[in-house]
């Protein structure tokens, strides 16, 4: 029986509003590698067969010419995140100005994937063991029953700007490292020693530093779609009104786990997670792929 070689979705849609420029295509290593780069590296040599890249129309023409250079290395295919890349029967709002947000963004590359898959944010270095344990994942259960979705962890402490601050999906997990919930929480920065979020009242809460948030690192099997249809449909229901509300793929998944849909594993890599958010962050990200590639984890040139 041939093996099932899993997907990599890769979410490349976002135009880096706070980073000032298309930073998906940002030369960080050392000949000219974007991070993207070295998350295909790391999933070809973790055992993906594909990638399909989520784009929007307008930056189509600078990505591709970029990316065109894994022809050859691994299987690519592209999908688009427009507004009008909605199910049949969805009506788009007439104040709406944006697609929504990264659930959105693994629902329409639905028809590019045949195979259980694994979703990342194209501007996240994740390390070369998080590729890998998720693609193990993927292929262990990929013919199970009942549908058992994954997610790699990385402490809180370990995914923080120095230049500003993040969101993250703040998780909790029971004694069998199964996903329990995962929150949303904006605006995590540093304040004083402690780690801090504005709450919905737009008060500081405390958050501890080794809590396990999600970095957008998720696999799935690809009936995962139809429920994601679903839930689309319905957050329009409820949101129709709201021209800023976002889709967010902890949000689904929360749901799918409280309405026992599905379980999760939580996953741990032993590698740290680093990216860059803001235009001050490239110079440290830089820093740290030199030093991965003086280790010998990397080739100075990863396409030659």
């Amino acid at each position: 029986m041939t093996q099932v070689k899993p997907t990599l979705l890769v979410l490349a849609a976002g135009m880096g509003s706070r980073y000032g420029s298309l930073k998906q295509v940002d030369k960080l290593g050392p000949s000219g590698e974007t991070i993207t780069d070295y998350s295909i590296y790391d999933a070809i040599r973790a055992g993906f067969g594909k990638v399909v890249f989520v784009i929007r129309k307008s930056i189509e023409a600078d990505f591709k010419e970029v990316f065109n250079r894994f022809e050859g290395k691994i299987e690519v295919d592209y999908a688009f995140q427009e507004l009008d890349a909605v199910p049949a029967g969805i009506s788009i709002p007439a104040e709406r100005q944006k697609p929504w947000g990264t659930g959105h963004a693994v629902l329409v590359a639905a028809d590019k994937i045949s195979t259980p898959f694994a979703v990342i944010n194209a501007d996240d270095f994740y390390g070369a063991e998080s590729y890998k344990v998720v693609a193990d994942h993927l292929i262990k259960y990929t013919n199970n029953d009942k549908a058992l979705y994954s997610m790699v962890g990385f402490e809180l402490n370990k995914t923080l700007s120095e230049h500003g601050h993040v969101s993250r999906g703040v998780c909790t997990e029971d004694e069998n490292h199964l996903l329990k919930s995962v929150v949303e929480r904006t605006q995590i920065q540093r304040v004083g020693d402690k780690i801090m979020f504005k709450d919905s009242n737009d008060q500081w809460q405390p958050l501890n530093e080794k809590d396990i948030v999600s970095m957008n690192f998720w696999g799935f099997p690809k009936s995962v779609f139809k429920h994601l249809e679903t839930k689309f449909k319905s957050f329009i229901e409820k949101n129709y009104q709201n021209p800023k509300a976002e889709f967010y793929i902890p949000l689904a998944v929360n749901d799918f786990i409280h309405e026992d849909v599905a379980e999760l594993k939580v996953l741990r890599s032993p590698d740290s997670w680093f990216g860059v958010t803001y235009k001050e962050d490239k110079e440290l990200t830089i820093k740290r792929i030199h030093e991965l590639v003086e280790k010998g984890i990397y080739p100075s040139n990863l396409w030659k």
